[in-house]
């Protein structure tokens, strides 16, 4: 493992533990205020800036976003992104504390297959983690675009559903998934610098979508699906568009290993607990928040 390759890992690490708990954070904030809406931006905007524990909140998340953005300018984005899903078992571990509850055996399984994809990236690290090519502009435009459009198509089956918090979450992790990629993609420089546009496009609507999940359902089900979309999807564009290698042979499998077990964690810790009552806003249901 080369040095920027290693400063890498321990920002993503560091990254991805403020991040999991700023959600949390933020969660019970949102859960405690009146509805928020993105009929009313402005006054949803009012209510969580005036709420200081979601603040502190955000704020812990975007120290864990620049920490990040340093992860991704010396490193694979799917490197990085598969130490971040491994996050998802810290998310579990401090909800079930402040829950006051332990964890089931499907999420204990969860957790403990993040921990073992972790454990296999490291060892995986020792072979090729180079940062892959630039990658089509073209085709990354179609992806951003597509990925939004599913983000649509979520929320349009939740509503038909009823399963508004899934939903809400599901969008929420496609749409930071654009600002991670657009994240990377503007470290590259150059022309490249205008995806700061869909950076803050994807993380602005993401964030306000994650705030009214938190209203309708639990930080483990809403932010662990948020999690799980936000790594996965990223993780294969790097493969698909940026051309981001694989190491061959017994460490080429072993990586391969490493985002299948995170991936799969991250799945059994976001499934909604059905023997745990979601977590409701104490005015009711709301509509869609306008955070940024």
């Amino acid at each position: 493992m080369n040095t920027n390759t290693a400063i890498a890992v321990v920002l993503a690490v560091a990254s991805s533990i403020l991040a999991n708990v700023a959600y949390l954070r933020e969660h019970d904030a949102a859960a405690s205020l009146p509805n928020l809406s993105m009929r009313r931006p402005l006054h949803s905007l009012q209510l969580l800036l005036s709420n200081h524990d979601w603040l502190l909140g955000f704020s812990m998340e975007t120290g864990g976003f620049v920490l990040y953005a340093g992860a991704l300018a010396l490193a694979s984005l799917a490197l990085v992104q598969s130490i971040a899903a491994g996050g998802i078992g810290v998310l579990a571990y401090v909800s079930s504390r402040v829950a006051g509850r332990q964890l089931g055996t499907r999420q204990l399984i969860g957790v403990s297959l993040s921990i073992i994809g972790l454990l296999a990236l490291a060892v995986s690290l020792a072979g090729s983690s180079a940062a892959g090519a630039k990658g089509s502009t073209a085709a990354i435009l179609v992806w951003i675009g597509a990925t939004a459009a599913i983000a649509g198509l979520a929320l349009l089956l939740g509503r038909v559903t009823g399963a508004l918090a899934v939903a809400e979450g599901i969008a929420a992790g496609l749409l930071f998934s654009i600002g991670d990629l657009s994240t990377k993609l503007a470290t590259q420089g150059g022309a490249r610098l205008a995806f700061v546009i869909t950076l803050i496009i994807g993380y602005t609507l993401g964030t306000s979508l994650l705030q009214l999940g938190y209203q309708r359902g639990e930080a483990l089900t809403v932010a662990g699906l948020a999690t799980l979309l936000t790594n996965a999807v990223p993780i294969a564009a790097g493969t698909l568009l940026l051309n981001e290698p694989v190491p061959s042979g017994l460490l080429g499998w072993l990586r391969i290993l490493a985002f299948a077990a995170v991936t799969a964690g991250a799945i059994l810790l976001a499934a909604p607990d059905h023997q745990t009552a979601p977590q409701a806003s104490p005015t009711g249901a709301g509509e869609h928040a306008g955070a940024s």
